[in-house]
């Protein structure tokens, strides 16, 4: 079964940076786009960032300039590096994979999340 496991979550301060981390198993990162989202409680789960199979990316509005979508297909990882963090950055950081080549809204493998905390 595949699994995606994210890890490098954590507490920082505004202004700060962290590098979460995908890892994907049983998975071949070329052969489908991925995502990351955030969920907070009391509100609506958002999309943050999208990386094609051929590595071509896109960004929410409130994090472009600021984060980063990568994937290394030989190692099966997906990275999020997210730099000048701001309090409204706080959430539960998922990613997750679609069921084919291309970025519909068919997501069907997920990982659990790795929650990012950041204080004013």
């Amino acid at each position: 079964q595949v699994q995606l496991v994210e890890s490098g979550g954590g507490s920082v301060q505004a202004g700060g940076s962290l590098r979460l981390s995908c890892a994907a198993s049983k998975l071949s990162l070329s052969t489908v786009c991925m995502r990351w989202f955030r969920q907070t409680p009391g509100k609506v789960r958002e999309e943050v960032a999208t990386i094609t199979v051929d590595g071509r990316t896109s960004y929410a509005d409130s994090v472009k300039g600021r984060f980063t979508i990568s994937k290394d297909n030989v190692k099966r990882t997906l990275y999020l590096e997210m730099n000048s963090l701001k309090p409204e950055d706080t959430g539960l950081y998922k990613c997750a994979a679609s069921s084919t080549w291309y970025c519909g809204s068919d997501y069907p493998y997920w990982g659990q999340g790795t929650q990012v905390t950041v204080s004013s």
